[in-house]
């Protein structure tokens, strides 16, 4: 009997646990510093190591989320850059995009946006010796981009969460 109802709470904070995560991980898509991605990564994880019959994931759904992970990783690094190589940057634009999206890392929430502005325009503007008016093109391209890259990522962690309620719930 006893064993039975350790079973039972351990199947509770097992499932409390991982729906704890999921719910952080979909926070976490929106506001900076917490891996939303990772969480729902690792809310997986959870019942698949925890549990006597792997909780219902298997190996596919965490190979599947494994893939969003590294998706998302890609679009939130990469995404301030391609919007202002997409809009006529040059390298130096793009690496200005880059480094301004670390940089405004650090001054949340506006940074995320004013970063990659910025980096791109004043890369653009000194390195890629552009005039203003080329350069604020390839910032505003940035901006597009990095704002691409978050609509992306949402939409990820969306699918991510959908796999996991899948593999565990019907197939």
């Amino acid at each position: 009997m006893w064993q039975t109802i350790l079973d039972w709470l351990l199947q509770w904070s097992v499932w409390i646990a991982a729906d704890s995560l999921i719910i952080l991980g979909l926070i976490g898509m929106v506001v900076p510093f917490l891996p939303g991605h990772l969480l729902i990564f690792l809310a997986a994880l959870i019942p698949f190591f925890s549990l006597d019959d792997r909780g219902g994931v298997e190996i596919w759904g965490l190979v599947a989320l494994g893939i969003g992970l590294v998706l998302a990783q890609g679009f939130e690094f990469l995404s301030g850059a391609v919007g202002s190589k997409w809009f006529g940057g040059t390298k130096w634009g793009a690496f200005g995009a880059f480094v301004g999206g670390l940089i405004g890392i650090f001054f949340m929430p506006f940074g995320l946006l004013l970063g990659p502005l910025g980096g791109a325009f004043f890369f653009e503007w000194l390195m890629g010796n552009k005039t203003v008016k080329p350069a604020t093109v390839s910032g505003v391209g940035s901006v597009l981009g990095t704002l691409a890259g978050l609509v992306m990522n949402i939409l990820t962690g969306v699918a991510m969460v959908v796999v996991f309620v899948l593999d565990v719930f019907w197939l």
